[in-house]
C-alpha cells in the first residue's frame, strides 16, 4: 500500500471565519477544503502546512499548535494517509492563487453557517472544522 503524508491549516480570521479554497482537477466537480497538501522531500509537517497555505492562498502564516492527526486508508486506491492539522495565525501576504498544481479556483473566508452548507472535499472534516470555529473563536 502506498503511503501519503500531508498537512492542513486551520486559519480563522477576526470575524470568526475559516480560510478555505475551492479546489479540484479540471475534469472534476470543484469542492471546498482548508488549505492542505502533501509533504515534499524532508520537510516537517509544520513546514508543509506553511508552504501549502502560501502556495494555495498567498497568505503567510505561523503555526500556533497542532490540532489533530487524521490517519486512514482508501483500499480502492491502495493508499494510506496521515494528515496533520495545525491551527495557524495569519502574519502577512495577500490573497493570491499561486498553486503550482493549478487545482485552486477560489479563496474565501467561510462562516460557521456556510461550512454547514458547503460541499467539502473531505466531508468527514465538517464536524471537526465547525468545532474548531466554535471552540477557538
Amino acid at each position: 500500500m502506498q503511503e501519503w503524508q500531508g498537512a492542513s491549516g486551520v486559519c480563522i480570521n477576526e470575524k470568526g471565519q475559516l480560510l478555505m479554497v475551492l479546489q479540484g482537477k479540471p475534469d472534476e466537480k470543484k469542492t471546498w477544503s482548508i488549505p492542505s497538501g502533501g509533504r515534499e522531500n524532508n520537510e516537517s509537517f509544520e513546514e508543509c502546512c506553511i508552504r501549502e497555505i502560501e502556495e494555495e492562498t498567498g497568505y503567510k502564516v505561523k503555526i500556533v499548535k497542532e490540532l489533530q492527526v487524521k490517519k486512514g486508508s482508501y483500499e480502492e486506491a491502495n493508499i494510506s494517509i496521515e494528515v496533520h492539522y495545525f491551527l495557524v495565525e495569519l502574519v502577512g501576504g495577500t490573497k493570491t492563487i499561486q498553486d503550482p498544481d493549478n487545482l485552486i479556483y477560489e479563496i474565501d473566508w467561510k462562516s460557521l453557517d456556510e461550512i454547514h452548507e458547503l460541499e467539502l472535499t473531505f466531508p468527514e472534516d465538517r464536524n471537526v472544522l465547525r468545532e474548531y470555529l466554535v471552540n477557538i473563536v
